[in-house]
């Protein structure tokens, strides 16, 4: 077992522990049940979105529906928060065009956030990068606004689809995933995480029924995170996950043990109700849990 705030080595190829659909029914318990599933992806911020949506609707046409809103919700906030098209508020105020306190009220609440992130992190998170010499701090919110806005549209669609009945659902935002299982009849959603030195072989699986799971590193999108102290690219670790309640903070959390690096471990220890999985570039793996709330 993990001890709370203690570290451990795990094998990648450790046993993600018995499958529950696998497991006999006991006395007064809900059988597994098999409920049909649909997938949907689209691409949506750079990046690939999927839904899946399991339970008895699942392939009804007001499902698609409820998904194709949550999708417009994302490409609504991208279009709002991209760094990439020029007449984003976000955009403007990288130009100077455009004050933060003249900014959409929603722009203005994801830069209290990223205030909050680079508090609770210790400025490990940033969204104000350091500037070019004798140029003002560049502001950057992708670094939280996918998780948040990812986040955002799972609540928005699991509230939709309870309409139509208990349903459980996954969300993956490039890879970084938010579960909720509505019914109490089917197994634990699956979550793998792609080992860093071989994406093709999985570090761990996560069982979830409600949470998330983000990771922070190079291997999938290179050198993208950058120190905010230094401007730099981090070193010391090759990648850094994150299990806990909510996305917006497992993948603030997973950017910051990322740049803390070496001292990743004893600060993910603090982290009330979340597990962080650390990579070194040796390729030992720990594992650190923080204290329950």
């Amino acid at each position: 077992m993990t001890v709370p705030g203690q570290a451990r080595t795990v094998r990648p190829d450790a046993d993600p522990g018995t499958d529950p659909a696998a497991a006999p029914a006991l006395d007064g318990a809900t059988p597994i049940v098999e409920q049909p599933r649909r997938s949907f992806v689209e691409q949506v911020m750079g990046l690939p979105m999927s839904v899946h949506v399991r339970g008895p609707l699942a392939r009804d046409d007001r499902v698609a529906r409820a998904v194709e809103a949550a999708f417009a919700d994302l490409r609504a906030d991208d279009a709002m928060f991209s760094t990439w098209k020029p007449e984003s508020p976000v955009s403007r105020m990288r130009r100077g065009e455009l004050r933060l306190e003249d900014a959409p009220e929603r722009v203005r609440r994801v830069a209290a956030l990223c205030d909050e992130a680079a508090e609770r992190t210790g400025g490990a998170f940033s969204a104000w990068l350091p500037p070019a010499a004798g140029a003002r701090p560049v502001f950057d919110p992708t670094g939280l606004v996918k998780g948040w806005a990812a986040e955002q549209a799972f609540d928005r669609l699991v509230d939709r689809l309870a309409a139509l009945g208990p349903h459980d659902v996954l969300l993956s935002a490039g890879g970084d995933v938010v579960v909720g299982c509505a019914r109490t009849d089917t197994p634990d959603w699956t979550v793998g995480v792609e080992d860093p030195r071989m994406r093709s072989r999985m570090l761990l699986t996560v069982p979830l029924r409600r949470g998330a799971v983000a990771t922070s590193g190079t291997a999938a999108r290179g050198a993208h995170i950058v120190d905010p102290a230094t401007g730099a690219a981090p070193s010391g670790l090759l990648s850094a996950t994150v299990v806990g309640p909510s996305l917006t903070w497992a993948d603030v959390y997973a950017t910051a043990a990322f740049v803390r690096g070496a001292d990743a471990a004893q600060w993910a220890s603090t982290l009330a109700d979340h597990a962080v999985v650390l990579v070194d570039g040796r390729g030992d793996v720990r594992t650190v849990t923080g204290p329950p709330s």
